[in-house]
């Protein structure tokens, strides 16, 4: 599993595109949320544009594939860090934190 930190680089966002660019954040990240390989994802409440996802990829090669369809990859308009971890223990109730 991997958890992604993602950060916009707000400073270099094409005045005007910001929104356009967002919509296509949004279509990427609900695009792999649908398939089963965005687990949980939302953004930070303490950072301006910055937000979290934990995802499934059975290599970090298809990881990377995934990452590189985000329309801010190719401008590199965000900062993506990635860790890889192991899911030990996952709460059976994870759903009830939705939105919180």
């Amino acid at each position: 599993m991997y958890l992604i930190d993602i950060t916009l680089k707000t400073d270099i966002i094409p005045a005007g595109q910001s929104e356009t660019l967002l919509a296509g954040h949004r279509a990427w990240f609900g695009k792999y949320f649908e398939q089963g390989h965005f687990l949980l994802l939302g953004p930070y409440l303490d950072r301006h544009a910055a937000g979290v996802i934990i995802a499934q990829a059975d290599s970090r090669a298809q990881l990377d594939a995934m990452l590189a369809e985000d329309v801010y990859w190719a401008d590199k308009l965000a900062d993506y860090r990635v860790s890889e971890f192991r899911a030990n223990l996952i709460a059976e109730n994870l759903n009830r934190f939705i939105g919180k």
